[in-house]
């Protein structure tokens, strides 16, 4: 049984209340006072049952949209994830196809250095190694990782040590208790 109700604070906007159906015998069995029970009651009751169903309303499209700016959030942390994927890949196939005279080998430092005529190439001798006899501009000093994927030296500490966690991990993954949760103790240590 649906009962329309206007709020004192929302005149406009009428709520509808769903009460529970009047029934003269529950379960076949027949009430003490059908008076009490199918009485009209104070009309403030109704009042506060559509408020009761209004903040319940308001509840839930709080929690939802709540909900939706975590979602939009990580939304955007995947596109930002995909954009820092595809600029990498781009830097990693023009780094590979830079001319080179050596075979590159994953777990070396390569240099890359540019002609005048604008050709860059990698060599195994840096900038150090050349001393003042550099034949060509120094532009960059890339570690050739295992997956072939390129990283510039002032990250190749800390790429390293990355890789010497999961490595660490993977050879103690039998080791590691059961967990529902993430647990990376003593791993870093």
């Amino acid at each position: 049984m649906d009962k329309t109700v206007t709020l004192p604070n929302q005149p406009d906007k009428p709520t509808k209340v769903t009460l529970v159906e009047n029934t003269a015998n529950p379960n076949g069995l027949s009430l003490v006072s059908s008076y009490q029970t199918h009485r009209v009651g104070d009309p403030m009751d109704l009042v506060d049952l559509a408020t009761q169903v209004q903040k319940g309303d308001d509840f839930v499209k709080a929690n939802a949209c709540n909900r939706l700016t975590v979602i939009a959030d990580q939304i955007r942390y995947l596109q930002e994830q995909a954009r820092k994927v595809l600029e990498d890949a781009k830097k990693d196939a023009e780094l590979h196809h830079a001319a080179c005279n050596v075979v590159k080998k994953p777990g070396n430092m390569y240099y890359l250095y540019e002609r005048p005529s604008g050709q860059k190439y990698f060599s195994i001798l840096s900038p150090q190694e050349w001393g003042s006899s550099c034949p060509h501009k120094f532009i960059a000093a890339y570690k050739l990782q295992y997956d072939m994927s390129w990283t510039p030296l002032e990250e190749v500490q800390k790429r390293d040590a990355e890789m010497g966690i999961m490595d660490k991990l993977l050879s103690q993954q039998a080791a590691l208790p059961p967990c529902s949760e993430l647990n990376f103790e003593g791993l870093t240590k």
